[in-house]
């Protein structure tokens, strides 16, 4: 199993808009090959700050099965204007 972590920096005043997406989103990406579970946290600390944590069966399940689909275009038009900056996404074992 792999863990793909990504910190999310949503512009301001818009994390709320953020969140609505991201429950449509949600099942863009549980019905991929190879997924597994997710969780979005939101950070305590700083208000427009988020972790988006996704167990895949396999680093190339998320890079290429995922990355490469058209189901990634609508999770791309869903989410990816709400970022500043565009996150890093890394991946642990």
């Amino acid at each position: 199993m792999i863990l793909e972590v990504a910190i999310l920096n949503i512009k301001k005043g818009l994390s709320q808009d953020f969140e609505t997406n991201f429950k449509k989103a949600e099942s863009i990406i549980a019905s991929n090959k190879g997924y597994i579970s997710h969780q979005l946290k939101k950070c305590i600390e700083q208000e427009n700050k988020y972790i988006l944590l996704v167990n895949w069966e396999t680093i190339e399940d998320h890079e290429i099965g995922f990355r490469t689909s058209e189901k990634y275009q609508d999770w791309k038009n869903l989410l990816h204007h709400f970022y500043q900056p565009f996150p890093k996404v890394e991946h642990y074992k």
